[in-house]
């Protein structure tokens, strides 16, 4: 087939491979994603890879049925890490089953163009860029504190993807924490992301079960569910602090749903960067919360397809 060219088509397709979801949606060149195109289907660590293969071509044909008028160009892919661009396969962590899935095979023959895939933090990041809080800087961060804890990276206002795709991976870096008497080594995923945060509540006394759990304990001013919040936000920092003082940041911005846990989450996130960043330059770094509303990820791999078919 051929692809379509710039001036011949009006929207393109944003797909989001996730752990628990894949979301899928058919969005304009001005941003705007048509509600009635809007499908997710679940994915999830016991999902077997043709269900969750199956699953992710029926959210992106089903949001093409539902927007026939739209003139689709290209479908953009925002994937959990760890993603292979040159073999074009995604591997994301929590879907240990779908390990190496081949995007090009899941999604191909939907739509008469090309195919773009990058890592889910990447497309946050050109979200930001696009339409949200990053709008403006060319050398910018996004983190995405979920389930997971993910990044992606706009320098020079261009995306940065690293040899693999993987660039920005920032859940994987080490933070410390103090233990007791002693300060630990862990990732930032394991320290900050919500299912960390909530074991380790859970390890101290804590009785409640969920993020939103703790997000209602910490408005009644629990003390365990203070200390897990600003746990969770002081590893955060830190791990702003060493990307901003490696890379030279203007800003960075965070989204993610853990990241509403408390109204002063990024405050918290904030304070704990300045605190861990030795130069001026790291310190001037802003830090604020995203531009985005629940859209971001799809808005993010929208940018994704429609950056690749303008340049």
């Amino acid at each position: 087939m051929a692809a379509a060219t710039p001036h011949a088509f009006t929207h393109v397709l944003a797909v989001d491979i996730g752990g628990t979801k894949v979301d899928a949606a058919v969005v304009s060149v001005d941003a705007e994603v048509e509600r009635s195109s809007v499908q997710r289907r679940p994915t999830g660590r016991d999902a077997d890879r043709d269900t969750i293969a199956r699953n992710v071509r029926d959210a992106a044909a089903a949001a093409l049925a539902a927007a026939p008028d739209a003139r689709v160009g290209a479908i953009g892919v925002g994937s959990a890490g760890p993603v292979d661009l040159p073999a074009r396969t995604v591997s994301p962590l929590n879907l240990p089953l779908a390990a190496g899935l081949p995007i090009d095979e899941v999604l191909g023959g939907l739509v008469d163009g090309p195919i773009h895939l990058a890592l889910d933090g990447t497309c946050i990041a050109l979200a930001e860029h696009w339409r949200g809080a990053l709008v403006g800087c060319d050398d910018a961060m996004a983190i995405v504190v979920s389930t997971g804890v993910g990044g992606g990276f706009v320098m020079g206002g261009r995306p940065i993807t690293g040899a693999s795709g993987n660039a920005g991976h920032l859940g994987q870096t080490f933070v410390r924490t103090i233990e007791g008497d002693e300060v630990v080594a862990s990732t930032l995923e394991a320290v900050a992301a919500g299912p960390g945060t909530v074991a380790w509540a859970r390890a101290q006394g804590w009785a409640g079960e969920t993020g939103l759990d703790l997000a209602a304990s910490w408005a009644a001013g629990d003390e365990i569910a203070v200390r897990a919040v600003r746990r969770s936000a002081t590893a955060v920092g830190q791990a702003i602090a060493a990307a901003a003082t490696l890379c030279d940041l203007e800003a960075v911005a965070i989204a993610g749903g853990f990241a509403q846990v408390a109204p002063d989450y990024v405050d918290q996130v904030r304070t704990a960067a300045q605190a861990a960043s030795l130069h001026a330059y790291a310190r001037r770094c802003r830090i604020v919360g995203s531009g985005l509303d629940g859209d971001g990820p799809l808005l993010g791999a929208a940018a994704l397809a429609l950056r690749e078919l303008r340049d």
